[in-house]
């Protein structure tokens, strides 16, 4: 978004007050009246526009740097159209719900903790949402964990894990499709890119929750068991509903770009699911547009289920393109620009860009309490000072999803904090010690940026 040039210069404590006052805006928004973020960067932008046009900035040039920040999101807004689906297509074909079946097969008397955490990972890769994920299989963990006595804050710290790692890792994540788009960077590329800090946090978290584990017989598995049984009336748990997941990964090996590899295997995913059921062409397309409709009347397997279609995108689009419209107008006053002078001086090497973005991703999330304008705007803020000191994009989008994607559980006023609250009863501080994988993942990824390793640059 630097490409947008400012129209005037503002002086930083301005800058910073403009900055002050909308933060306190979204924040006051979002965590007292509970409303959806897309309100308050509304009214940010007006906040915006009104202050553009007592400094005498023409409205036309303000209307452009709307449009312009805007286009920055246009590749991800058709990766999500295409997210949409190749979700709904995955889950008439039985992808998704056979890989949410074999994950319940992890589950045994003992390594409970370490168990919660391993499942959460397969079911959020599954279906690319932590918080339904959450609001699913997580409440069936914290269950069981209160009917044994088992401590609900490592088990909530397990499942928040689990549940984040799957949001962070799958292709069907709309922060992982957003964090590549951001920053031009091939979804698959960046899945990979993510590995170098993803995959250790996540065998430290689960040593850690196998050591954490109790020693003990786990006899309530009443509800694991209905749901099992759930999956299996529907009728879709086959082997072969697996065949669009192998050739997902084959394309992505293979480098495809993601939207063909994304509309790939959807084709396939349609044609799996004529084995196993009939549909109509038009109750596919329906299927398509307005997602999969789960009726088993098993509320949890409805809820797991019922998912998909480009309709379910819309949310994020919206959000997509108001927080970028904000961005290009925050960069068109030269708002951005007059806080960055502040710090470019410090700004010289690898280690402290990296260390300034990350703290940067921290900051919106703690601030604001929103991960999408976490990674928003730490993407379009620091593209130009990662190409500076010669880093590759790819490395700007793992940070944004380190410290941003996963670092939003943990902040109690967060979208996220307050909902995982609300749905497993157990308090942001009680779980936020516990919850290792988003403790973890941030901290590596200062420290390789510190150290210089796995970073990529440019050639």
């Amino acid at each position: 978004m630097f490409r947008i040039s400012s129209t005037i210069t503002p002086p930083f404590r301005e800058a910073l007050f403009l900055i002050l006052v909308i933060i306190t805006l979204m924040a006051v928004c979002i965590i007292e009246f509970e409303a959806v973020p897309h309100m308050p960067i509304l009214f940010a932008i007006l906040l915006l526009i009104i202050y553009g046009l007592i400094k005498k900035v023409p409205f036309n040039l303000l209307e452009e740097g709307l449009i312009e920040g805007s286009k920055t999101g246009l590749g991800a807004i058709f990766i999500f159209f295409f997210i949409g689906i190749l979700i709904s297509s995955w889950m008439i074909g039985g992808t998704i719900p056979t890989l949410i079946y074999i994950g319940f097969q992890f589950i045994s008397p003992h390594f409970f903790f370490a168990i919660a955490f391993l499942v959460t990972c397969v079911i959020g890769l599954s279906i690319g949402s932590s918080l339904t994920t959450v609001a699913t299989i997580g409440v069936a963990f914290v269950g069981i964990a209160g009917a044994m006595d088992i401590s609900l804050a490592i088990t909530a710290g397990a499942v928040v894990s689990g549940a984040f790692f799957g949001d962070k890792m799958s292709p069907l994540s709309d922060t992982t499709n957003l964090a590549s788009a951001i920053v031009r960077v091939n979804l698959f590329e960046h899945i990979r890119n993510m590995g170098w800090t993803t995959i250790p946090a996540f065998f430290i978290a689960i040593i850690g929750y196998a050591i954490l584990s109790p020693n003990k017989e786990i006899q309530q598995l009443e509800q694991i068991n209905a749901l099992k049984d759930g999956l299996l009336q529907t009728g879709m748990i086959h082997w072969y509903s697996l065949l669009p997941l192998v050739l997902l990964i084959v394309l992505s090996f293979k480098k495809v770009p993601a939207i063909l590899a994304l509309a790939l295997t959807s084709a396939s995913a349609i044609a799996v699911a004529y084995f196993h059921q009939f549909f109509t062409a038009s109750e596919v397309l329906n299927i398509l547009f307005s997602g999969y409709t789960s009726q088993t009347g098993i509320a949890a397997i409805d809820s797991l289920l019922s998912r998909g279609g480009m309709t379910s995108m819309m949310f994020t689009i919206s959000l997509v393109l108001l927080a970028l419209s904000m961005g290009g107008l925050l960069f068109t006053l030269g708002i951005v620009q007059s806080l960055l002078r502040k710090v470019e001086s410090l700004l010289t090497s690898v280690g402290k860009v990296i260390s300034a973005a990350a703290l940067t991703a921290i900051g919106v999330n703690v601030l604001i309490g929103e991960q999408y304008l976490s990674i928003l705007l730490t993407g379009e803020t620091f593209q130009a000072h990662f190409q500076k000191v010669g880093l590759a994009n790819k490395n700007l989008a793992r940070v944004m999803e380190d410290a941003g994607t996963v670092v939003n559980p943990l902040v109690p006023w967060s979208v996220c904090g307050i909902f995982i609250t609300d749905v497993l009863a157990v308090s942001t501080m009680d779980y936020l010690p516990f919850a290792f994988f988003c403790l973890l993942c941030p901290l590596l990824t200062i420290l390789f940026g510190l150290t210089g390793k796995t970073l990529t640059y440019i050639k």
